[in-house]
């Protein structure tokens, strides 16, 4: 395996659970989970959560028996300050390594020249102490000569205590002892089904993989297993990106925090719903060509009676502008709505992106006016400054009753002025 250069994994750790910690430093040490929307189920636990059996995606009403025996600390899931920490990792991240990838909320790839095992365990270990310095969360670092074997670096890391967050796989090393100990459902890019596929051929570790018949492996796993068994063989097939794809479309959706009936109801979530979709929009730099809405009730509750469906609407000019699009799709939840039925969720989904820099015209449809710009552009800033819904069409409503359950949300401590957290000195 010669290659210049190593590739890097940074995965906060217990991401949402350290998040909560924060602002809550007698936390420390104790049990704590953070819940769904809706409080509905457990989408992240800290380490002392996790060593009393509560499993990830296990429903709250479930587990809230254990949870109260063990004095464990649940949360509300706070997207707003999860992603505000994120934003601070990533950018301390960036200004450390000139090559980085965010990957996902809490994780990033990142590519720095190969080096001694000295110079790459200080290297580590200054990127973690910048990130617990200046941001406050704990973060392991793993890397490998290939995305994949960084990735189970990372892994190591953070699983054996001994390593202090920092592990590195270098090239020379007896990587064949390693990847012997690693079960093949623990490699990155393996899933459930593959990894059957795998054991029906006796293949169980990350060695067994590495040594399988590449022949075999791309038929049965196509070429992205293929990619992944010359990733453990130290082949580099999967590169950073230097920037995120483009979206292919916009999703925005929230089951109600209670059952729904009105139209009004209905008519407000849409347009709460198409603002935040908007807002991401206009955050891509894109504008959409084609919005759907869609409508469901509770396919859960056989007691009561069903329905489901969905409109949607072809543009003339695409547009990022949040007025349009609310009133486009206010007319397809007047089309779909039924009286008489339980609604449990509604959403937008904005299809048929584009760059806001280009777009057909159309010979009889006035353009777009440049006002619409500069109005999304004001509304935007003001929003990031001053924090989310500071200024909002009034379509959206005020008590908005519907909105998801979040009885135990955290304050949002760095997005929002109100909220903010306060020192007192005696």
């Amino acid at each position: 395996m010669t290659n210049r250069k190593l590739y890097a994994l940074l995965d906060c750790n217990n991401f949402y659970a350290s998040c909560e910690r924060l602002f809550r430093p007698e936390l420390e040490g104790r049990p704590l989970v953070v819940l769904s929307n809706n409080d509905g189920c457990v989408i992240a636990r800290s380490a002392e959560a996790k060593a009393l059996g509560i499993g990830m995606g296990e429903p709250y009403h479930r587990c809230r028996r254990l949870l109260d025996t063990h004095q464990v600390e649940v949360f509300s899931s706070n997207y707003a300050l999860y992603g505000d920490l994120s934003r601070r990792v990533m950018d301390i991240l960036g200004r450390l390594e000139p090559e980085v990838e965010v990957y996902s909320i809490d994780e990033a790839f990142f590519r720095l020249p190969q080096g001694s095992p000295e110079q790459i365990q200080a290297n580590g270990r200054a990127i973690r102490a910048t990130v617990r310095r200046q941001v406050g969360l704990p973060v392991s670092i793993g890397y490998g000569p290939t995305k994949t074997l960084a990735k189970i670096a990372n892994r190591i890391a953070k699983k054996q205590p001994a390593h202090d967050g920092v592990f590195a796989i270098l090239p020379g090393r007896n990587i064949d002892q390693l990847l012997s100990t690693i079960e093949v459902g623990e490699i990155w890019g393996i899933g459930r089904q593959s990894t059957r596929k795998l054991a029906l051929r006796g293949i169980c570790t990350g060695l067994d993989l590495k040594n399988a018949d590449p022949a075999w492996v791309r038929k049965m796993l196509t070429v992205t297993g293929a990619r992944t068994q010359l990733e453990l063989r130290g082949t580099p097939c999967i590169d950073l990106e230097a920037a995120p794809s483009p979206r292919k479309s916009i999703v925005t959706s929230r089951s109600f925090g209670r059952p729904v009936t009105s139209l009004g109801d209905l008519r407000e979530a849409v347009t709460t719903y198409m603002t935040i979709a908007a807002a991401k929009l206009r955050g891509s730099h894109q504008k959409t060509g084609c919005l759907q809405v869609f409508l469901t009730t509770n396919r859960f509750r056989a007691d009561a009676p069903q329905y489901a469906d969905s409109r949607a609407v072809n543009l003339s000019l695409a547009t990022s502008t949040t007025a349009e699009l609310i009133g486009r799709g206010l007319t397809l939840i007047n089309e779909l709505y039924r009286p008489g039925y339980v609604y449990q969720k509604v959403g937008v989904m904005l299809t048929d992106l584009q760059p806001d820099s280009c777009g057909q015209g159309e010979l009889f449809v006035p353009p777009e006016s440049p006002k619409n710009h500069e109005l999304m552009t004001a509304l935007d800033n003001i929003n990031h400054r001053w924090g989310h819904d500071t200024m909002r069409y009034a379509a959206a409503g005020f008590t908005r009753p519907w909105w998801l359950r979040q009885a135990k949300k955290s304050p949002a401590y760095t997005t929002n002025w109100k909220e903010l957290p306060v020192v007192k000195a005696w």
